[in-house]
């Protein structure tokens, strides 16, 4: 009963937050898709967190994504102990570069402080569970290993049944509970971005490729005169 909770009722829950509460700060509350740039306060540190973390984490959801869309062509890919090899080994340096790069963003909003008073405690349950996720990920990489080969035979049909509104929770039942965990956990994840900033990652900023150019006018006194 747990797991069809967890892993077949609150996936849809959390899409069905992350659409409609979305939707309501899009149209009744849209100044409030930013993300509070917070870089002229601290640059150098950002640099090292947010780079890192940006560059990792696209590169192992690109991975999960494409393995899910194409796991013929993913299984055929890595079928060769030496290729699964070297997914395993990158997929390592990744998480762990993920993980390392988020825990400085965190040391940075705890050690600076203007960042810790304009940091919402939105922010810090959010900041707490991508930690928590990626930290999740890192353990099941480590303690049961090939994750690219048998996610393709248990992850990966348990995602189309969701997307075919039939939930097979019985693909995933059987695995350790700290896989099960890793995959609530991206779900969860997915149910609180409406309520934080990270919502701006969902707007594209389209309208810059009609809108005019923006002038800017200097004006400042010549010290010279």
């Amino acid at each position: 009963m747990t797991d069809f909770l967890l892993l077949a009722v609150f996936p849809y829950v959390a899409l069905v937050l992350a659409v409609a509460v979305g939707l309501l700060r899009y149209f009744y509350d849209r100044f409030s898709y930013t993300s509070f740039s917070s870089q002229f306060l601290e640059n150098r540190q950002l640099f090292w967190g947010s780079v890192p973390w940006h560059y990792s984490i696209l590169i192992l959801l690109l991975a999960h994504l494409l393995a899910s869309l194409f796991p013929g062509p993913w299984a055929a890919l890595f079928n060769r102990p030496l290729r699964l090899y070297i997914l395993e080994v990158t997929g390592l340096a990744l998480g762990f570069t993920a993980l390392g790069a988020m825990g400085l963003l965190i040391l940075r909003r705890i050690s600076n402080r203007r960042l810790f008073f304009i940091t919402s405690w939105m922010d810090w349950v959010l900041l707490a569970d991508l930690f928590l996720q990626v930290a999740s990920g890192l353990y099941v990489a480590l303690a049961y290993r090939w994750g690219g080969g048998w996610y393709l035979y248990t992850a990966v049909p348990w995602l189309w049944s969701l997307v075919q509104l039939s939930p097979n929770v019985e693909a995933v039942g059987s695995l350790p509970f700290m896989v099960k965990f890793h995959m609530f956990n991206a779900f969860l994840l997915l149910a609180l971005l409406p309520f934080s900033r990270l919502l701006h990652l969902f707007t594209l900023p389209i309208t810059y490729l009609w809108r005019p150019y923006q002038l800017v006018i200097w004006n400042r006194q010549d010290r010279s005169t």
